[in-house]
């Protein structure tokens, strides 16, 4: 990981097995990713391999989402199932939260 970057911010995660995981990378500066959003950390294992920390940013936290110990040289691969199914976890409640607060806005009072 570059210095002077805190993790790398989850752009895409591919539906494929074998697909890409989209990143860029997040300035140590950054305060938290945008709502619903993940980041990744990884850096060298101690014995072998790469320690890959997933973070969820929630609406007042950003939380542990996951930890590979040790995790082989392709570790995307292994960490991206998760990746997918939370990221589309998040978009369906960020969906299902929109449209809870439309039928809130147009409900009479």
């Amino acid at each position: 990981m570059p210095i002077g970057v805190r993790g790398a911010l989850v752009q895409r995660v591919s539906a494929r097995a074998d697909g890409p995981l989209d990143v860029t990378w997040l300035a140590l500066d950054t305060v938290r990713p945008p709502l619903g959003r993940i980041r990744l950390h990884w850096e060298p294992a101690s014995l072998r391999g790469w320690d890959v920390t997933a973070h969820l940013s929630l609406a007042t936290a950003e939380v542990h989402l996951a930890s590979w110990p040790g995790a082989p040289d392709d570790w995307p691969r292994l960490v991206r199932p998760t990746l997918y199914e939370v990221s589309g976890l998040s978009t369906a409640l960020t969906i299902a939260t929109a449209a809870l607060d439309l039928s809130n806005s147009l409900a009479p009072t």
